[in-house]
């Protein structure tokens, strides 16, 4: 009796463990059941077959996400694309292509024309022309345009040579360190530039001599030197270039410093390409204000560097202010 009563007892725990088994077989296959059933489409037609979801991802359809996020709901952002071929295969090249331009229109007009001399023999006697402050703001200015200028062409070309020219070691600790004071600069430099708009705006104002003045070309290819002010035409454009052109490559290169403040990718690259236009246009225009303010004209760097400039050279470039100088110190006496 006792065998029976044993062979009885693990009988009935087979038994036990099978029917376990069959119950959670049967849940299992539920649940996977329950979850395909999930995954095709409703009745309300919010699901998606396969090829039509996928579809929509890479064509950047929104959907949408419990993620807190304005771009969230978009898996692939196809913008990033089209953001890419223009500045790669449009900006890059053309910057390239303005700036050689640029340089190569410069070294010309130097064969060609030669410098400007003074037509009368230096006085001696001298004008001030720059106060302290204002070669302060302007070489404030220039040294960090020459900086930001530097390492924002390293930035946009540099991997196209420098690596060969430094190695690949140097080459990412100069893109690293140029990187970082690019982007710890350019505030700054935004701090000078608002400065100095502020204080040479009003100086800065167009009247008719100026026009007279561009229309004439400024006497570049005429043995006349045109009449000017304090600042003549070509001085003032070249003023408010800088002014609105910085502006416009501080503004968007703040938004790339910030970016969570814009928010949307499509208006970081909007901002990229922005920075990287203005920047370009601004340096092909200073190339031409260097080589005017240095080898092009006689006497024109004394005046930015000591702040004085010859009698001759004011009587020669600047008549009218000239003039208005002298009848001042004449009315003093």
């Amino acid at each position: 009796m006792m065998r029976i009563s044993n062979k009885k007892g693990h009988g009935g725990v087979v038994a036990a463990v099978g029917q376990a088994l069959a119950v959670l077989l049967v849940g299992l296959m539920l649940m996977v059941s329950g979850a395909q059933a999930g995954n095709e489409p409703s009745a309300d037609g919010n699901g998606y077959q396969g090829a039509d979801y996928w579809r929509d991802v890479t064509q950047g359809v929104s959907g949408y996400s419990t993620v807190k996020d304005l771009e969230a709901g978009v898996l692939i952002n196809r913008s990033g694309e089209g953001w890419r071929q223009v500045r790669n295969d449009k900006v890059k090249p053309s910057g390239a292509w303005a700036l050689s331009l640029t340089l190569l229109v410069l070294a010309s007009a130097f064969l060609l024309l030669g410098r400007s001399r003074l037509r009368e023999p230096r006085t001696g006697r001298t004008l001030e022309r720059w106060k302290r402050l204002d070669r302060w703001l302007h070489w404030s200015v220039a040294g960090m345009f020459i900086v930001l200028a530097v390492t924002g062409l390293s930035i946009l070309y540099g991997r196209h040579f420098l690596p060969d020219v430094m190695g690949e070691t140097v080459f990412a600790t100069w893109m690293q360190g140029g990187k970082l004071v690019h982007n710890y600069l350019g505030p700054l430099f935004l701090v000078c530039l608002l400065l100095m708009v502020l204080k040479w705006a009003l100086r800065n104002r167009f009247t008719l001599v100026d026009l007279k003045w561009l229309v004439s070309g400024g006497g570049l290819f005429t043995r006349e030197h045109p009449k000017a002010g304090y600042s003549n035409g070509g001085e003032k454009l070249w003023f408010w270039f800088l002014a609105l052109g910085g502006l416009a490559v501080s503004a968007s290169g703040l938004a790339l410093d910030f970016p969570a403040y814009l928010g949307l990718r499509e208006d970081l690259q909007l901002a990229n390409l922005v920075h990287a236009i203005g920047s370009l246009a601004l340096i092909c225009g200073a190339f031409g204000h260097a080589y005017m303010g240095t080898v092009a004209v006689e006497g024109a760097l004394e005046g930015m560097v000591t702040g004085q400039v010859d009698e001759s050279w004011a009587k020669q470039h600047h008549e009218l202010w000239y003039e208005e100088v002298k009848a001042k110190q004449a009315g003093q006496k």
